[in-house]
C-alpha cells in the first residue's frame, strides 16, 4: 500500500486534521511498507533462498572382500610347486655339470698318468723292446686303465654317450673330430647300430666285412686301434675311436669324410 493511498483512507474517514502522534505513526507505518516493497522490488523474481553450502565429504575407500580360505590355499600351493620345479631343475643341472666335471678331472689325471709312465718306459726301452717294466710302472698303467673304465661308467649307454665318452678319449689322444661329424657319419654307415654288419661290398667279398657303427675292416681296426679302448671291433667306443684315428690319418678329420671311406 503506497503512502497517499494511507493518507487518503483518512481524509475519507473524515478525519480533517492528524494529530501529531497520529502523523508520526502514518509516517512510520508508510516508511516501513515502503522500505518492504523496496526489497521485494530489488530481489529477483521466483529466486529461492540458498541453501548454505556444505563441505565435499570423502569418497568410501573401497573394501577388500576375505579370500576364501580354499583359493588362498591353491595360491600357495600352486608358488610352491613353481618354485620345486625351478629347484629340482637347477639341483639336477648342477648334479649334472658335477659329473662332468669329476669325469674331466679323471681324465686330466689319468692322461698325466699314462704320459709319465710312458716317458720313464721310453728311457728304459718299454715292454716289447727288450725293456724291463717295474712294478711302479705297471701299476701307473693299470690305475690308469681303471680310470677310464670308470670313466665308461659315466656316460650313458646309447648312441650319444659313446660318441661323448669316444670325443673325450680323441681329446686325450689328440684326435680331431667333433660330435656333428661323428654323429652325420655314423648315421649314413651304420644308422646307429654297433653290431652292423655289411656283407655285400668288396671287403665282404674278400672276407673282411666292414662292421660297427663306422663300419671299419678289421686290419684297419688293428692298425689304428686306441690304447685304453677295448680291443673289439664291436664296441661302440673303441669301433668310433679307431676309425676316427684312421680317418685323421687319411682325410685330416672324420669332420673331413661325407661318403665311404
Amino acid at each position: 500500500m503506497s503512502v497517499f493511498r494511507f493518507l487518503d483512507q483518512f481524509r475519507v474517514s473524515g478525519t480533517a486534521r492528524m494529530t501529531g502522534t497520529h502523523r508520526f505513526s502514518a509516517i512510520g507505518v508508510a516508511a516501513a511498507t515502503g522500505a518492504a516493497t523496496l526489497a521485494l522490488g530489488l530481489a529477483p523474481a521466483g529466486a529461492e533462498q540458498a541453501a548454505p553450502s556444505a563441505e565435499p565429504k570423502p569418497a568410501p575407500a573401497p573394501v577388500s572382500l576375505p579370500v576364501e580360505p580354499a583359493a588362498q590355499a591353491e595360491d600357495i600351493a600352486a608358488g610352491q610347486g613353481g618354485l620345486r620345479a625351478q629347484f629340482s631343475g637347477s639341483y639336477q643341472q648342477a648334479q649334472a655339470d658335477a659329473r662332468e666335471a669329476a669325469a674331466e678331472e679323471e681324465r686330466k689325471a689319468g692322461k698325466a698318468e699314462r704320459e709319465a709312465a710312458a716317458d720313464r718306459s721310453h728311457d728304459r726301452g718299454g715292454w716289447g723292446d727288450g725293456g724291463n717294466w717295474g712294478e711302479r710302472d705297471r701299476g701307473a698303467l693299470e690305475r690308469a686303465y681303471e680310470r677310464e673304465r670308470r670313466e665308461a661308467a659315466s656316460y650313458p649307454d646309447n648312441l650319444d654317450g659313446w660318441i661323448r665318452q669316444a670325443l673325450a678319449i680323441m681329446e686325450r689322444e689328440g684326435i680331431p673330430g667333433t660330435y656333428e661329424g661323428i654323429h652325420r657319419n655314423i648315421m649314413r654307415e651304420s644308422s646307429g647300430d654297433p653290431r652292423a654288419v655289411n656283407d655285400w661290398d668288396v671287403n665282404a667279398r674278400n672276407g673282411i666285412p666292414s662292421k660297427g657303427l663306422l663300419q671299419v675292416i678289421q686290419p684297419t681296426f688293428d692298425a689304428y686301434h686306441v690304447e685304453g679302448t677295448k680291443y673289439d671291433l664291436y664296441d661302440p667306443v673303441a669301433n668310433i675311436v679307431a676309425a676316427c684315428n684312421y680317418a685323421a690319418d687319411r682325410y685330416g678329420s672324420m669332420d673331413n669324410v661325407d661318403s665311404a671311406y
